[in-house]
């Protein structure tokens, strides 16, 4: 089978002879990937940014697809359609109990090396194994298809899990900082979930562009607090999401605060050391908590926003390529020439 596979810092490869996948337990499935994406966070690897990530990769934790062979203890059925977690999580351990499945003893991530857990091939490939699949997968509702189904299973729901973790309440203004993928998908949550605006702000003049293409106001950082006051949040948004994961980005989350605000980081941040306008958050009092997106407890209620219409995840795709053209699509993304694409593997 075909198969997007790492070897190094900007060398992705399209490699045509990859082992083919298979049932090894009772809770494995076996998905024949017909959507897969290309996420922000593989773009680490591919710019060197992640010491000891392994040659050798299959990428991509970003898809849907055909349930195609399952272990006895998976309930869907073969023929079906369904939709990935990028978190593989038991479902079964004390702390999936409560809902923390990125804390599993067990966790690990398609595509993506060693970084969190045992490695696990990806799925920007034509096939691939699923363990723990029983929750690992959800099925795609009827009436949507593959790809408006696709970004439950990692930007959609992280976004959803930022504005959740803000506490926002309808009516409030959210102050979002990023307006890549992740960013606006909480920016749509936002809205969805009753907020008066949101105010996105970012460096680059093209993402800035396209969030007020999508209905929000855009600044520049320089401009943020202005951006918010006109937006009638004069003393700063009541709750803000980081979602790019830098030092910078956070001390505009905090500047982009109210007092006694929440602030939802879900930005990967992965220094071991943080400078941090502590001083500013304790004066006004904030709340800052760091989230990682959980699809396996939020994609039920995205699917759900999704079929009433109230969330268009097909706004962010920017371009739709064909597996072979892996290569060319990291090329184009990592230079921000893609906002964000999606790897057709069917043909």
């Amino acid at each position: 089978m075909r198969g997007v596979v790492y070897h190094g810092p900007g060398d992705v490869r399209v490699e045509p002879d990859l082992p083919m996948p298979t049932v090894r337990g009772p809770r494995d499935a076996v998905v024949r990937v017909t959507k897969t994406a290309i996420c922000g966070t593989d773009l680490h690897p591919y710019r060197g940014e992640i010491p000891g990530f392994e040659s050798g990769t299959v990428l991509g934790h970003e898809f849907t697809g055909t349930l195609v062979e399952a272990g006895s203890g998976v309930s869907l059925h073969v023929g079906q359609r369904v939709v990935a977690s990028d978190i593989v999580a038991c479902g079964r351990c004390e702390r999936c109990a409560r809902g923390e499945h990125y804390q599993c003893e067990l966790v690990t991530l398609f595509g993506y090396s060693t970084v969190v857990g045992a490695a696990l091939p990806g799925g920007q490939a034509e096939y691939v194994r699923v363990p723990y699949a029983d929750v690992v997968l959800a099925a795609v509702p009827d009436d949507l298809t593959d790809e408006e189904a696709l970004f439950a299973g990692d930007i959609l729901s992280t976004g959803y899990a930022a504005i959740q973790a803000t506490a926002m309440l309808p009516g409030q203004v959210v102050a979002v900082v990023g307006g890549g993928p992740v960013g606006l998908c909480a920016a749509m949550c936002a809205i969805a979930a009753g907020a008066a605006r949101v105010v996105v702000t970012d460096l680059d003049q093209e993402r800035r562009e396209r969030a007020n293409r999508l209905g929000f106001t855009a600044s520049s950082p320089a401009g943020l607090s202005a951006a918010l006051a006109r937006a009638g949040a004069p003393d700063g948004a009541p709750a803000v999401v980081e979602a790019v994961g830098t030092d910078a980005a956070l001390a505009a989350a905090v500047r982009a605060a109210r007092p006694c605000a929440t602030i939802a980081v879900v930005g990967a941040h992965h220094a071991p050391d943080l400078p941090f306008p502590a001083g500013t958050a304790f004066a006004r009092e904030l709340t800052v908590r760091f989230v990682v997106g959980d699809p396996i407890r939020y994609r039920d209620q995205v699917l759900a926003l999704v079929r009433a219409d109230r969330l268009d995840p097909a706004a962010l795709v920017s371009h739709r390529m064909p597996l072979s053209a892996a290569a060319e699509a990291y090329h184009l993304f990592d230079r921000r020439e893609a906002f964000k694409v999606v790897l057709d593997a069917s043909g």
